[in-house]
């Protein structure tokens, strides 16, 4: 099969432009994979994507939605039920198998890689029997999330394995990073989860950091599971193994590799609550200290960053 084209992809638009004569060049924290499929999982994923990839309105490239477009989830999933969002779902081995089990829960993927949302596609219905409690946008997240969700709309998020970015000058791509924990800290409704996991090691410190700096998360993990290698020695802060977070493509790669899993989860302050203002005022101290650096600062949750995304995008 040739290149799978996508009606909302015109030719000559600016997705197919070099990054630097776009209208708006931004750093991505994806990187571009190829639209190929074989023909038997085009033709289911032609037949059912109806029934499970949303659509909406596009901004000024073809994976970031327009300023205004907003996603209501009663409406989308036709009820009200706690929302699981997971960003990077890859072939949908976890948000699938999540979606069966707990048909109790809606389940909302964002993958930006086209084989990958008809992989999900068809595992809800050829190896589920169809899972109408799960829905697929093919957006960024970093960009779509603020603006199609809003404030504590989400009962739990996970950003499982999401690109290491390995190389230190690809570390600005890396997903989880001040402003996208930021936006996390926002939807999330009051004691909602952000589950993380990933196999690097420097990106697992790098998360914990990040986590532990943003203004309405806690980590109640803090101190425990210590790593060896961890520049901050006894520092730790990581959780045990999420017990429903199953074994994907991506943790058996990195088990045949010699890496070791690290799991984060942590936990929304409720808003207004004692301990939100008890973390709000020692983030003030700790930074008038200067005991954290520029990219270690407390982040305010609702905030949502603009010119991250629009900078130049160095190779």
């Amino acid at each position: 099969m040739g290149k799978t084209i996508r009606a909302d992809v015109p030719s000559g638009s600016d997705d197919e432009m070099p990054d630097r004569q776009r209208p708006f060049p931004r750093v991505r924290t994806f990187a571009r994979r190829g639209d190929r499929m074989g023909q038997t999982l085009e033709k289911t994923f032609e037949k059912y994507k109806d029934a499970y990839l949303l659509d909406v309105k596009r901004g000024a490239g073809p994976t970031m939605v327009a300023e205004g477009e907003r996603l209501d989830p009663r409406v989308v999933f036709g009820r009200e039920a706690p929302l699981i969002v997971e960003v990077g779902c890859g072939n949908g081995e976890q948000i699938t198998h999540s979606a069966a089990l707990h048909p109790e829960n809606n389940y909302l993927g964002f993958e930006v890689w086209l084989p990958g949302v008809a992989k999900i596609v068809s595992s809800a219905v050829r190896n589920y029997d169809g899972l109408p409690n799960l829905k697929v946008v093919d957006v960024d997240a970093l960009q779509a999330l603020p603006i199609l969700l809003g404030e504590a709309t989400v009962h739990e998020m996970w950003t499982f394995f999401a690109d290491p970015w390995p190389k230190t000058r690809h570390h600005k791509r890396r997903l989880v990073a001040p402003e996208f924990a930021a936006i996390v800290a926002d939807l999330l409704e009051d004691g909602g989860r952000w589950r993380l996991a990933t196999d690097w090691d420097d990106y697992a410190w790098q998360q914990r950091d990040v986590v532990e700096s943003t203004l309405g998360l806690s980590n109640p993990h803090g101190g425990q599971r210590p790593d060896v290698s961890d520049p901050q020695g006894q520092r730790g802060g990581f959780a045990p193994r999420f017990d429903g977070r199953v074994v994907t493509a991506f943790e058996r790669r990195a088990a045949r590799e010699g890496r070791g899993v690290h799991d984060l989860c942590v936990v929304r302050l409720a808003r207004g609550s004692a301990a939100e203002r008890e973390q709000t005022a020692s983030f003030q101290v700790t930074a008038r200290l200067g005991r954290v650096s520029e990219t270690e600062k407390p982040v305010e949750s609702g905030f949502v960053p603009r010119e991250p995304w629009y900078g130049a995008d160095e190779a």
